[in-house]
């Protein structure tokens, strides 16, 4: 078992089932998050309390679904996880979701930076991780 895959995993589980609490508990005190333009939650966001507004921003959109780990990729200093993401949000009745990927950074059991990509390819850039299935 990985730690580092383990603290991962319980943080999606957390956006899941929408305990920000739990989620929050998973940053460094100087997190880092970035999401990519193209959201109303876009932008860089600094502290756990900030990136705490900028999950809970997105993640009151939805009225159910969820955001699934499909495959985790570790490199010598940040992981990449492949996500898929099928939800209903609140201010509609249809279904939406695509696959993208999450990048992080983490030391002591604490995730130091978040950056999602909408392109894996970009994730496995930034990391320096090459994924066989994908190229």
């Amino acid at each position: 078992m990985n730690p580092n895959l383990d603290l991962l995993r319980d943080f999606f589980a957390a956006i899941n089932r929408n305990d920000m609490d739990a989620m929050a508990a998973c940053f460094a005190p100087g997190v880092v998050r970035t999401e990519p333009e193209g959201w109303d939650t876009a932008g860089t966001h600094i502290g756990v309390e900030a990136v705490r507004a900028n999950v809970s921003k997105g993640r009151a959109t939805w009225a159910e679904g969820s955001c699934d780990p499909e495959k985790y990729l570790v490199g010598a200093e940040r992981i990449v996880v492949y996500l898929h993401a099928r939800v209903r949000l609140a201010s509609s009745n249809e279904w939406v979701g695509g696959r993208f990927a999450d990048g992080f950074v983490l030391a002591d059991g604490k995730i130091l930076e978040y950056r999602t990509f909408w392109e894996r390819r970009d994730a496995l850039a930034w990391a320096g991780i090459t994924d066989e299935e994908t190229e």
